[in-house]
């Protein structure tokens, strides 16, 4: 029998996260004040703590993980890297399809890699309490959980279709002690508002950032934390594909393809990155490597929005950042995938992007679902559905190599479980599911509202 299972010894933890910045071809664009300036430190310090802030402005290519972190991702790192051989036989195709399987952390996803470190930052920097948001609920789980690893309380701002969609992912946060509130809500001048034009409005990440940055920046001992998009939150994640480079190793396989969803972007970029770093270091391998961001159709920002400056939130709280955006009041269907419903994503990915560096596809609902009961049924893991866009796009590979012949080996971040998703399962075995691809009108008329920069 084949090998099927690579699990690395605890003491094979990363010791140092990888920090892509220091190997890009073209420094990042700055952040921007509303008055079009960069941003200073000093302003950025009233929502993040110095630590924090001190990573995501770093350009040191290998930065140290705490041992006091280490020690917490001992509990479920290193995750294993798995070969799918019986989705292999399923699809009849050549290819070998490799995944990552970060459902193993205690909050059933690739979050805690940022949310633990994270709140490690904020606890030595004297921070009294943590507010965020969260989508589908996968971060703001994650984030609880860390704050109660270290003794810091948590409030969650979750968007309101998820909050009604996802009660159990809203039940672990409560669990681990995170105070939960459905976004919009009435605690913010920003909630406030947007309820007053739209009583009825189902939330999305922009508002829900809106009302965490709002509530940090109006309390000192108060401070934000986020759960992807930003550069120290990609350089946490890179723990992924760090972990995977030595599993394939010992495989005795290499991908010539990365699949990984991508919403804000920490996704793929935990996965990608550090292939990317091996790439921009002369490995001709790496250099052949097709990474591949899953986005779904309906919130197309790679595949349909345009580069430029935006708000990361729906008000204008953040300073304006240079992306792939769809419009910061850009307000995505209710699809289950929530962790994906985001107008932007990260300005490193997007600058990948942009470059032409790495390639991004969008998947319709109903298509990842068939291919999350697919891979359940074939390899016994039911997927979140932000996860079942890779494995979407993987098996569309897996098929046309099946056409072609090619041999490749397929490798995509299996980022979370679904054991709390399972009312969407429900919906797609019931053909209540519906493929929405948002309309480029629609898109065109967010965009028109983009912020003006010089």
């Amino acid at each position: 029998m084949s090998q099927t299972r690579v699990v690395l010894d605890e003491s094979e933890i990363p010791t140092h996260w990888y920090n892509i910045v220091a190997d890009l071809n073209n420094p990042p664009a700055p952040s921007l004040a509303p008055d079009g300036q960069p941003v200073s430190p000093e302003q950025m310090l009233t929502i993040f703590p110095e630590p924090v802030l001190e990573q995501e402005m770093s350009t040191t290519r290998w930065i140290p993980i705490p041992d006091e972190v280490r020690k917490v991702y001992a509990l479920w790192r290193p995750s294993p890297l798995c070969r799918a051989e019986r989705l292999e036989q399923l699809l009849g195709t050549p290819a070998k399809i490799f995944y990552k399987y970060e459902g193993v952390s205690p909050a059933g996803s690739h979050k805690p890699n940022s949310a633990v470190p994270q709140a490690w930052l904020n606890k030595i920097a004297g921070t009294k309490r943590l507010v965020t948001e969260t989508g589908a609920g996968q971060w703001g789980s994650s984030l609880s959980f860390a704050g109660q690893m270290f003794g810091l309380p948590v409030r969650i701002y979750m968007v309101k279709v998820s909050y009604g969609q996802k009660p159990y992912r809203r039940l672990m946060m409560q669990t681990w002690g995170g105070e939960v509130l459905a976004s919009p809500s009435n605690l913010t001048k920003a909630g406030r508002d947007i309820l007053e034009r739209d009583p009825g409005n189902q939330g999305s990440l922009g508002i829900a950032i809106s009302e965490a940055v709002e509530e940090a920046a109006s309390d000192p001992g108060t401070k934000y934390a986020l759960g992807s998009v930003l550069n120290h939150v990609l350089l946490h994640q890179t723990i992924i594909g760090l972990e995977a480079k030595k599993q394939f190793e010992k495989f005795g396989e290499y991908p010539d393809m990365i699949f990984a969803p991508c919403g804000g972007g920490c996704n793929f970029a935990g996965v990608a990155f550090p292939y990317l770093g091996d790439a921009a270091a002369g490995d001709k391998r790496a250099q052949k490597i097709r990474m591949v961001a899953v986005e779904p159709e309906s919130c197309p920002t790679l595949t349909k929005g345009v580069y430029a400056y935006d708000y990361g939130d729906a008000t204008g709280y953040t300073p304006l950042m240079k992306m792939y955006t769809l419009g910061h009041d850009f307000m995505p269907p209710g699809i289950h995938a929530g962790g994906l419903r985001y107008h932007g994503d990260s300005p490193l990915v997007s600058q990948l992007y942009h470059e032409k560096l790495i390639e991004a596809v969008a998947v319709p609902q109903t298509s990842t679902f068939e291919a999350g009961v697919m891979f359940a049924r074939a390899e016994g893991i039911i997927p979140a559905p932000e996860s079942a866009h890779a494995i979407r796009a993987c098996i569309d590979e897996a098929l046309r190599c099946k056409q072609s012949g090619e041999p490749k080996t397929l490798f995509f971040n299996l980022s979370g479980h679904g054991h709390f998703d399972m009312a969407a399962y429900e919906s797609y075995f019931a053909g209540k599911l519906e493929d929405f691809e948002y309309p480029t009108e629609a898109i065109q008329a967010s965009l028109a509202r983009l912020p003006k920069v010089a």
